[in-house]
């Protein structure tokens, strides 16, 4: 292919809007992508065009006169969570020969499909294949599965809309339907027949060729599944699955079901399904491993809509897979409670692929529903007739504070309580308690761990500086404050609750002993709390330590002692010793040194189990784009330090010297009243000699940002 230096060029018709709009055209072609000037002779460019569709033609039509190389694409087997255009799609195909679906004339994935494979390749097919099938994906992956599956045995029927051009360019028409339908029947006559129609149809917007054959209402044992929902666990249970050229049929491959076709689809005519037409004579028997690395190996071209940039196809099942755990892991409908006009858009795109409607307060959520709340709350008027998911920042949140309005790049959603409420089991105590961490997990936990400390992030990021340990061999401890007002130390500090109380402690723990003190930075900028009262521990301690990193503290001392604060965790993972004289979320597990007794906390963990369930399991993470779903947390760590390496620019400076003033009299205001409105409960959290404590714990919870 012809380039400019070392970049290829490509060109698309003025005409070809729906190319112009694919924001991801240039990285799936590898190269520069402008205007087709006419005919002009440009013999060093490449005519990209869609398909059989007018684009296609047209690009075949410039390269031809232009004696130019012509590639015609097309969406891959495996596109993006919805349809249309407005979704970011995972995959093109592209092909300087024909194109897959068109059986009349040859194609590069012909081609490819023919070539043998090494060893090795074919081992990636079979692993491949088996990730498809674990992961739950299909071509689409927004809807639901099926309410219930049918009972006893049946064969899977697909239906495809009308004109399709697969089923045109796939020497089919409207008459094989109709064989297709009457083969399963006369094939399977123990069997009911499923028939699957296009979402499109159940829709209106488009019709298919099977709806006027099951109207005359001939057809016995035939049930019409006209909802639209997930196909893969229809394929699943199957007996057999009949298509005519649906993609459907080549997922059934993968999912070693009997596929049985009535046109001539990229996957037909390959000895691999039952063939109602005669294969082209290009075609011959392969093995099932060929068909699958040709089509999702070779012959397609992956981005990863979060990053934009190429990935392989095992990056691009991993995605999909995400996006799809994560939208079906809540009811489709939401409502939220209480959420500022600030952090509604967030919600929307932590929430993505759920309707969500905010409300003030919950006298206006219908019976029955599913309500969103930020925080804890033990409120005694709360509805019996509603769920509750409480959402809170995650454990790598962003590169400066919640108060400040920074966007989060991690949010946790709890559906039986929070990780920081120790007086109800959450969902990560849950999770951490009775999850079977395989070793892939682990592993994966691991090479997270590590590359967190490698990068010195931590919740934050903030603060500047570099700290050095005192002359001699003292013994350096770090005390964390922290915003007294917090929910955290609420339902989580039964016993010692404040920061004066925690250097005490330390203090008569370790009389000689070099204390550092780190005040929570919300205090320090204050936004909350008291300033004065904090520096003025500084007479409690050997050095107040403010505004440095709190990764490089943690490195450079010997001891962390905390309440319930996050930079225990974060000392964890560095390896430090870590004492909780709170009931944080990674305390009890045998990690840390507890002056807090947790019955519930039973199991031993290691330290990438903790992980694996604290930063891999429980949280969601969006980056700061809030497009294109869902992220890992290793992507939410590469956005973290190209966030960090960012220059300042106007807009922080605008939320630390316009908001900051605005936000500083409510956010004390919201503080104190938490503090005043505080009701006794008995904190099922025991200290020190294991009895049980009442004390006062609030039942207004302070959320720790606006």
């Amino acid at each position: 292919m012809g380039t400019t230096g070392s970049v290829a060029r490509y060109r698309i018709s003025v005409r070809d809007w729906g190319l112009w709009r694919h924001g991801s055209l240039s990285a799936f072609l590898g190269g520069y992508v402008g205007f087709a000037h006419g005919y002009r002779n440009e013999p060093t460019t490449c005519h990209v065009g869609w398909g059989k569709k007018p684009s296609g033609q047209r690009a075949r039509a410039r390269a031809l006169a232009t004696n130019a190389r012509c590639l015609l694409l097309e969406d891959g087997f495996l596109r993006s969570i919805d349809p249309g255009a407005g979704s970011s799609t995972c995959s093109l195909v592209v092909d300087d020969l024909g194109i897959y679906y068109d059986a009349s004339s040859p194609s590069r994935l012909e081609a490819m499909i023919s070539t043998p494979l090494t060893a090795a390749e074919c081992a990636r097919a079979g692993r491949l294949m088996a990730q498809w099938r674990e992961a739950d994906i299909s071509k689409y992956n927004y809807a639901p599965d099926p309410a219930e599956l049918p009972q006893g045995p049946y064969v899977l029927v697909v239906d495809q809309t009308a004109n399709d051009a697969s089923v045109r360019y796939g020497l089919a028409d409207a008459s094989s339907f109709r064989r297709m339908l009457d083969a399963a029947l006369e094939s399977h006559p123990d069997c009911t027949i499923v028939v699957k129609e296009h979402p499109e149809v159940a829709l209106g917007r488009k019709r298919g060729y099977l709806g006027e054959i099951l109207d005359s209402g001939i057809y016995q044992r035939v049930t019409r599944l006209q909802d639209d929902v997930h196909v893969v666990s229809l394929i699943q249970h199957a007996e057999a699955v009949f298509v005519v050229t649906s993609q459907v049929g080549f997922e059934a491959l993968l999912h070693g079901k009997p596929v049985h076709t009535f046109g001539m689809p990229f996957y037909a005519g390959w000895g691999l399904t039952n063939d109602a037409l005669p294969p082209p004579s290009r075609r011959h028997p392969v093995s099932r491993e060929q068909l699958a690395f040709a089509a999702l190996v070779r012959y397609t071209r992956y981005v990863q809509p979060c990053t934009g940039k190429r990935c392989e196809v095992e990056e691009a099942i991993e995605y999909l897979s995400l996006q799809r755990r994560m939208r079906q892991q809540f009811p489709m409908c939401l409502h939220a409670v209480a959420f500022s006009r600030w952090k509604r858009q967030i919600l929307r795109d932590f929430l993505q692929g759920h309707d969500v409607i905010f409300h003030r307060g919950l006298g206006t959520v219908p019976q029955g529903a599913t309500v969103v709340r930020w925080g804890r709350k033990h409120d005694a008027n709360v509805r019996a007739d509603l769920s509750f998911i409480t959402v809170e920042d995650g454990f790598l949140r962003s590169v400066g504070l919640g108060a400040q309005l920074v966007r989060p790049v991690s949010w946790v959603f709890d559906r039986n309580g929070i990780y920081y409420d120790a007086t109800t089991e959450s969902d990560l105590e849950r999770l951490l308690n009775g999850t079977d961490f395989n070793a892939a997990t682990l592993s994966r936990a691991a090479r997270l761990r590590e590359s967190i400390v490698h990068a010195g992030l931590t919740k934050y990021n903030v603060g500047a500086g570099c700290w050095s340990r005192p002359a001699g061999n003292r013994n350096v401890i770090l005390v964390v404050g922290q915003v007294e007002a917090d929910a955290s130390l609420r339902f989580g500090a039964p016993g010692i609750s404040t920061n004066r109380a925690l250097l005490e402690a330390v203090r008569a723990e370790a009389p000689d002993a070099y204390i550092l003190y780190k005040p929570h930075p919300d205090v320090m900028t204050g936004l909350r709390g008291d300033r004065d009262a904090e520096n003025a521990l500084g007479r409690l301690c050997d050095e107040l330590v403010p505004n440095y990193p709190m990764d490089q503290l943690i490195g450079a001392v010997d001891h962390i002692h905390v309440l319930t604060s996050l930079a225990g965790f974060e000392a964890l993972l560095r390896g430090k010793p870590v004492t909780a004289h709170g009931a944080p979320f990674y305390a009890g597990w045998g990690l840390t040194d507890d002056r807090c007794e947790l019955p519930r906390r039973k199991r031993r963990l290691s330290l990438d189990m903790l992980v694996a369930g604290a930063l891999i399991l429980y949280p969601r993470y969006v980056l700061r784009e809030g497009k294109n779903g869902f992220a890992t947390p290793e992507q939410a760590v590469d956005h973290m330090l190209a966030w960090r390496a960012e220059a300042p620019g106007r807009g922080p400076r605008f939320l630390r010297d316009i908001m900051q003033p605005l936000l500083r009299p409510w956010l004390r205001w919201r503080d104190s009243a938490a503090v005043a409105d505080g009701q006794s409960r008995v904190h099922p959290v025991a200290v020190d000699s294991g009895r049980e404590i009442g004390g006062a714990v609030s039942s207004k919870v302070a959320a720790s940002e606006p």
